[in-house]
């Protein structure tokens, strides 16, 4: 690999073993660790964690051996079963792809596609972008990637993102078609808090800075798949409708890097329900529809167009049809088709719940009600207009 990428780039074979060594060498992870196994020697874990990496020589190794483990009792323990819809690609399991999705969860969008893949007959994995604002200790650094991330730069003055931009699009074209890679990135920089999925044009230009030809061109070689992620409850939503009243309260109020760390923590940790992954058709069976646009009308059509892939996939729960009627119809229906009096008991005792939760000086529960409320119907609204 041409040492240009080597600010970004995933570790690769021949450095996973000093990556894992200097992983179990630092002073926090140890700590990090010493919390789940606190009746367990130092010497003894870090025995333990060599054992287990013997025969680890790749990154997708690494995360057969310890992270889809890891995932799999998240699965089990904070969801309510995942799953996965791929009848919209190609029977060739062979096939490498960009899949672009809406952005639910910081950690877990790609590790359970991860977990997807691998369980569906795919030979491999995904290849990530994380924003450096999340690399927060040397420690979490290392391990995304040794678990075949790739960083994003943020915060950066326009010429530096200009730069930025095109070699993150130079590598991602150079994982898919010479790595033979998948790739996940997020439809938008960041979460939408109120869950209104949409795609930002820039995502898309960033793509197509990379490779040759016109922008189809560019964008045909990544292989886009629109990619929908469906939870069924977030558990962070009280977070989000926490930061809506800081924001409105405070128009200059930032997230700290504890914000970050907790943001993380929370949606790993937290109860999701049911969470279904769907796959649409790669881009490339529609994309020529587009080719002979103008630049901005063409990415202008393009993200309306991976909108509308993304809205119609969605799965939808009771309680998003519930949160809908409640804002657009003054109340639930006592005859609705979408969810019984149990599910409407149900999500009420959770929404008092995750307001308990917030604890912020003028908390103003009937904001933070609707915030958490149209986070829950938007998708239904999104879904509805796509039909």
């Amino acid at each position: 690999m041409s040492n240009e990428y080597d600010e970004i780039r995933p570790y690769e074979e021949g450095e996973m073993k000093q990556a894992f060594e200097d992983l179990i060498n630092d002073r926090q992870f140890s700590r990090m660790l010493k919390g789940f196994t606190p009746w367990l020697p130092k010497v003894i874990r870090n025995g333990v964690l060599r054992l287990a990496f013997t025969g680890v020589k790749t990154p997708l190794d690494f995360q057969k051996r310890f992270m889809k483990p890891v995932v799999r009792h998240i699965i089990r323990k904070h969801t309510d079963g995942c799953t996965f819809e791929d009848q919209a690609l190609p029977v060739d399991k062979t096939n490498r792809y960009t899949f672009l999705s809406n952005h639910r969860d910081i950690v877990l969008d790609s590790a359970f596609l991860d977990v997807m893949l691998v369980d569906h007959g795919y030979p491999t994995t995904v290849e990530i972008g994380i924003g450096d604002n999340l690399l927060i200790y040397p420690w979490i650094k290392r391990l995304v990637r040794m678990n075949k991330a790739f960083t994003v730069r943020r915060g950066l003055t326009a010429h530096e993102m200009m730069r930025s931009s095109q070699l993150m699009s130079s590598y991602i074209h150079y994982a898919v078609t010479q790595k033979h890679e998948n790739i996940w990135i997020a439809q938008r920089e960041g979460r939408a808090k109120d869950s209104s999925d949409h795609t930002q044009d820039s995502v898309l230009k960033m793509l197509a800075m990379g490779g040759e030809g016109s922008f189809a061109d560019k964008l045909r070689d990544l292989n886009i798949v629109p990619l929908t992620i469906s939870y069924e409850f977030d558990p962070c939503d009280y977070l989000k409708a926490q930061e809506f009243q800081q924001k409105r309260d405070n128009p200059n109020f930032k997230k700290s890097k504890q914000d970050d760390l907790d943001n993380m923590k929370t949606g790993i940790f937290g109860y999701k329900g049911r969470v279904h992954y769907q796959c649409a058709q790669p881009i490339n069976t529609w994309i020529d529809e587009l080719a002979d646009m103008p630049k901005n009308d063409f990415f202008t059509a393009l993200s309306q167009r991976i909108d509308h892939e993304l809205h119609r996939n969605y799965r939808l729960y009771p309680c998003n049809y519930i949160a809908l009627d409640i804002l657009e119809h003054s109340g639930v229906s006592s005859d609705s088709s979408h969810y019984t009096s149990a599910d409407v008991q149900r999500f009420e005792k959770y929404l008092q719940g995750q307001i308990a939760k917030i604890n912020i000086p003028n908390k103003d529960e009937a904001f933070l009600r609707e915030r958490l409320l149209t986070m829950y119907a938007n998708p239904v609204r999104n879904y509805l207009a796509a039909q």
